[in-house]
């Protein structure tokens, strides 16, 4: 949102672990030399704890893009599994094609020790990184333990890299992982940043975004950040971003020691909110245990009280049974139906873009600037009335058989009563608007037309292009006159119009702002 008024040409302060944003602090670098030492030395284990937010996976990333050539490296994200599924997914990840895509253990074994000896014989070397390694079971431990005797007389023929939080510590130093623990030769232990390294640290990530230095934080409000942060490069970047947004919203190039405490203080709301809402969601979960053990108990007690009266209707009234059990074929029926509806990311995703009609945006649409992009939004079902456009639903209830992540419904237009939904076949299904909130699951998207010139639209701007968004208003419902001006009025719209649909209500008509307009409009 911010990017275009600091001239920076991404966000700076991003969450994603990208190494190109990694700040080697004194205790980063020393992390890394240990990485770099334990592989290159062919020491065999390698550990890396720290507490959450220290920077692990952005420096396990960086390691990666350090290593030469000849070593071949492999990433594991997922902890959460079993040994034959960890040999399984490092043959996978490594390339490795095996005769046995579903053999025993054994089979992925020989065939991890082929490529290994392989490599080693073209003076390569093998890197497994497995990230979140407090997850692990005892049993994948041990079977790690079991990859690394893979080895010659001399040299170990594979590096594994444990890299966790502080937890792993104390799982290693267990009995039953002693002798694994007594394999790991090079260790370290992650620490935060110290004060002196804040404003390196901070300076490092705007220049990386393209920052020219017209964006500067004073020295009390680096004080603040650490005050807050304590070092933590996760806890620095999100009052970093936040402090952005705010000085962004006052037309400021300084941030200054109010404007952090400002972002801190809203920082810490947002987690409070989120312990609150867990709170209760704990306290409704025990009520309702307790309800639902009240209920069953007067079930059972219930019928044993009328157990003669219970016995005459499962015995004597046979004919009323069958008539149930044949009144269900209709229901299912109606469930292999609306399968048919149901579609994949891939397919939902062509689907729109099918749909996508690019004759009605021509005349204002740059292709060499511009391009066609996903915009996905978390909104209430009652909204999907005001849709003009065709978009997707993200199903609440997905089969069970595959992952919820990636079922939708294609939505081609909206209904007086309901929807007209696309199946698999591409045929037309008319569906009903009880359907679209049974199946809604939160998450909606559709196909916006992304300008790369656009930029946004803020107090006292006057072009053509606030021309454009007032119309959009007043036909949405938010009635300003069309001045050509982005002026007070048009600004407390925007802001209404961001605050009704869940938007951050800065009245500010940025990308995400404009998407949903012209989602609503025809």
């Amino acid at each position: 949102m911010y990017t275009s008024f600091f001239g920076l040409n991404e966000n700076p302060f991003n969450l994603t672990p990208d190494p190109r944003y990694l700040f080697l602090s004194p205790h980063h670098k020393e992390a890394l030399d240990h990485l770099l030492y334990g592989v290159n030395e062919r020491k065999g284990f390698i550990a890396i704890t720290g507490g959450i937010g220290t920077g692990k996976t952005t420096l396990c990333r960086a390691f990666l893009s350090h290593l030469d050539p000849q070593t071949k490296s492999a990433l594991i994200f997922n902890s959460f599994i079993s040994d034959k599924e960890l040999l399984e997914t490092i043959n996978q990840e490594f390339g490795i094609e095996t005769e046995y895509p579903a053999g025993t253990k054994k089979d992925h074994i020989d065939t991890l020790n082929n490529f290994l000896l392989y490599a080693f014989s073209r003076g390569g070397n093998v890197v497994l990184l497995i990230d979140e390694a407090q997850n692990l079971s005892n049993t994948v431990l041990e079977q790690l333990r079991m990859i690394s005797n893979l080895e010659t007389e001399k040299e170990k023929l594979i590096q594994i890299v444990l890299v966790g939080q502080s937890e792993l510590k104390e799982l290693l130093i267990s009995p039953s992982l002693r002798q694994l623990n007594e394999r790991i030769t090079v260790r370290y232990d992650l620490r935060p940043l110290d004060p002196g390294d804040i404003y390196g640290y901070v300076e490092h990530r705007l220049v990386v975004a393209g920052g020219k230095g017209n964006l500067r934080f004073t020295n009390g409000a680096l004080k603040k950040i650490y005050l807050y942060s304590k070092g933590n490069p996760r806890r620095i970047n999100a009052v970093c971003d936040r402090a952005l947004l705010i000085a962004y919203a006052r037309g400021k190039h300084n941030v200054s020691k109010e404007i952090v405490g400002k972002a801190v203080d809203e920082i810490r709301v947002d987690m409070t909110i989120d312990r609150r809402e867990m709170r209760w969601s704990g306290k409704r979960l025990v009520s309702n245990g307790i309800l639902l053990l009240f209920l069953i108990m007067l079930g059972v007690l219930a019928g044993w009280s009328y157990r003669a009266d219970i016995s005459k209707i499962v015995f004597h009234k046979k004919i009323e049974t069958a008539a149930k059990t044949k009144s269900l074929s209709k229901p299912i029926m109606v469930k292999m139906k609306i399968a048919g509806l149901i579609l994949d990311e891939q397919n939902s995703l062509a689907g729109l873009f099918r749909l996508f009609d690019l004759d009605k945006i021509k005349d204002t649409f740059d292709k060499k600037t511009g391009y066609l992009g996903l915009v996905s939004f978390d909104m209430k079902p009652e909204y999907y009335v005001m849709f003009k456009k065709p978009f997707r639903i993200h199903l609440s209830d997905p089969p069970s058989s595959s992952s919820p992540s990636s079922h939708y419904i294609l939505i081609r237009k909206v209904t007086s009563d309901g929807a007209i939904a696309v199946d698999a076949e591409g045929k037309e299904r008319v569906v009903t608007g009880d359907f679209v909130f049974k199946n809604w699951g939160g998450e909606v998207s559709w196909i916006y037309p992304f300008n790369n010139t656009n930029i946004n639209l803020v107090r006292g701007t006057s072009s053509p292009k606030v021309l454009k968004v007032q119309g959009m208003l007043n036909e949405t419902g938010y009635v300003v006159k069309p001045t050509g001006v982005y002026d007070k009025e048009t600004f407390s719209e925007i802001g209404r119009f961001q605050n009704d649909y869940g938007l951050i209500a800065d009245g500010i008509a940025g990308p995400r702002t404009m998407a949903l307009l012209y989602l609503m409009i025809d």
